[in-house]
């Protein structure tokens, strides 16, 4: 539920979901989504579309929590999942995230490795649902 006692002039997280964004093929393959509610604007970049929207997404919660300290930023995968290429993703203890990323996952070559969220979303990783 929004709490609608929190005001400022930057929108909620939940505003930019419903803006339809614009988007921009790059020249490097990736896709750019920009998000406006005038005048503020967010960008996201990625693989795909969605991707590029969801990442877009994610920074306006960033941008709205440099507004509002107390925002608790969601990440936009959970905590254990599968991706749609059949590798598994674990979110790390909040203590190791600021040296190794967000989430650990298992290369191709059994290798373990980390990537952030940001990292993940260009990427476009989704959870098989």
């Amino acid at each position: 539920m929004r709490d609608y006692s929190e005001s400022s002039a930057y929108p909620h997280v939940d505003d930019f979901k419903v803006m339809r964004p614009e988007y921009i093929d790059l020249e490097d393959g990736m896709i750019q989504a920009t998000i406006t509610i005038a005048p503020f604007k967010v960008v996201g970049r990625s693989a795909t579309k969605a991707g590029a929207r969801r990442a877009a997404i994610y920074e306006s919660s960033k941008t709205y929590q440099s507004y509002h300290p107390s925002y608790k930023i969601q990440t936009p995968f959970p905590e254990e999942f599968v991706d749609q290429d059949g590798m598994k993703w674990e979110r790390i203890s909040p203590n190791q995230r600021s040296k190794l990323g967000d989430y650990r996952f298992i290369d191709e070559e059994g290798e373990e490795d980390y990537a952030d969220i940001e990292n993940m979303l260009m990427w476009d990783v989704r959870p098989v649902s």
